[in-house]
């Protein structure tokens, strides 16, 4: 967890944080239903201009009474991008008081990051989590600045944009973004901020969801986003370490501890040898 310098509040870890559109208000009131770590009300992608005006006062009673009825989930409205027509609409009229905190899609510079603190704080909602989305070119080449500002809390890549913004094409083994994810993700280690791995489109594939947020965990991803609620089960399990996973890191250690009492600083381990990297693998593991 990381601690909101403004209110103390810890941040919750997110293995999952599932979409909705916030103009559709039966479907937010379903989110929890599946299990997810967090949810976002959607005004961007996923509502048309001329329904986001009511998609506004629709996210402002969703997130309230989720928050109500689910104290313990975290609940987020995402706004369109700075820079756009419905952006300073969107802070004004559809964040309710209790909310985790806002997804600022398509972050491009750290400027944008201080237009929007200065936008919710104008609005009374200075306190509010700000999570920023990484999905351009521009955003990519400029990653470590956007995420390492402070007003930033958490952030994700969203491939689907960015590959769009490049003029690439999306393959199902991902190759084309792999650059592009992995420094996202190494932006956010250098910076200390958790941040979350793409969607997967193709929701009724099992197999293609675990195989994706593997990759993304082995490389630093701490969540995923979730797109329908069948994939929330999957991403809990997949970036929550197994019993396997611990049972092995906890023998990992007693060999290594068991080898530091001999004054060694390497000991071979199911035919490896370990050093202090991997047993300090192994304790994050059982931190999670």
């Amino acid at each position: 967890m990381t601690d909101n310098p403004s209110t103390g509040e810890a941040m919750p870890r997110l293995r999952s944080l599932l979409f909705a559109p916030a103009s559709r208000p039966d479907m937010c009131a379903k989110l929890p239903r599946s299990g997810p770590d967090g949810v976002v009300l959607d005004l961007e992608d996923a509502v048309a201009p001329e329904a986001k005006d009511q998609a506004r006062s629709e996210a402002r009673a969703a997130g309230a009474e989720l928050r109500r009825r689910h104290p313990g989930l975290a609940v987020f409205v995402r706004v369109n991008p700075p820079g756009t027509e419905w952006f300073a609409d969107d802070v004004a009229q559809s964040l309710a008081e209790d909310l985790t905190g806002v997804v600022v899609p398509k972050v491009e510079a750290a400027a944008q990051i201080e237009l929007v603190h200065e936008a919710l704080a104008h609005a009374g909602r200075g306190s509010l989590r700000l999570v920023a989305g990484i999905e351009t070119a521009a955003g990519v080449g400029r990653a470590e600045a956007i995420v390492g500002h402070p007003g930033v809390s958490m952030a994700y890549f969203g491939a689907e944009d960015f590959i769009t913004d490049m003029g690439g094409t999306r393959t199902d083994g991902g190759l084309e973004v792999i650059y592009a994810r992995s420094q996202v993700a190494l932006a956010a280690r250098m910076a200390g901020v958790p941040v979350l791995d793409q969607v997967v489109t193709a929701f009724g594939s099992d197999e293609r969801f675990l195989a994706d947020a593997a990759v993304g965990r082995s490389i630093g991803y701490s969540g995923k986003l979730c797109i329908h609620p069948a994939q929330v089960p999957l991403a809990n399990r997949c970036f929550s370490p197994s019993a396997e996973e611990q049972a092995r890191a906890r023998a990992l250690l007693d060999i290594w501890d068991e080898a530091l009492a001999r004054g060694e600083a390497s000991v071979a381990f199911e035919g490896q040898m370990i050093d202090e990297p991997l047993a300090r693998r192994a304790r994050t593991l059982l931190d999670d």
